[in-house]
């Protein structure tokens, strides 16, 4: 049996739900300060490993290194430039059947996957072909 939200957990699933796309902890703090909701940055982050742990909010670590959260919807597939940083989402998922297999052979629970390529988009490859950098 799953432990109750806290109510900093209640904030930031609300504000997730508000909010419909993928955002930084920092961010989070920011937006919750605006909405005069203050908590703590270490709070934010505490909640949101709460929510992970529990299935409701996923992660996707950027090249940058930064992560971003999101209500666990659907599993997202990206292809990412490691130039300009555009992410490009992918729509069909060549993994979902892997999923299953896993999920029955190891009863693993799966709450979501990620799948990111990283390289460089079109107009980062031309401007690296012409020798120039890319903004």
């Amino acid at each position: 049996m799953k432990s109750p939200r806290t109510r900093s957990q209640e904030r930031i699933l609300n504000l997730l739900k508000t909010l419909n796309r993928a955002i930084s902890a920092q961010d989070i703090y920011v937006e919750l300060r605006t909405r005069s909701q203050t908590m703590g940055l270490a709070t934010v982050y505490r909640a949101l490993d709460a929510l992970k742990l529990e299935g409701s909010v996923q992660v996707r670590t950027l090249a940058n290194g930064e992560s971003l959260y999101s209500l666990v919807k659907e599993d997202r597939h990206h292809l990412t430039c490691l130039q300009c940083g555009a992410s490009i989402p992918i729509e069909e998922c060549p993994v979902h059947d892997l999923e299953d297999q896993l999920h029955r052979s190891y009863q693993f629970k799966i709450f979501y996957h990620t799948l990111e390529f990283f390289g460089l988009c079109t107009q980062c490859q031309l401007a690296h072909t012409n020798g120039q950098p890319s903004d």
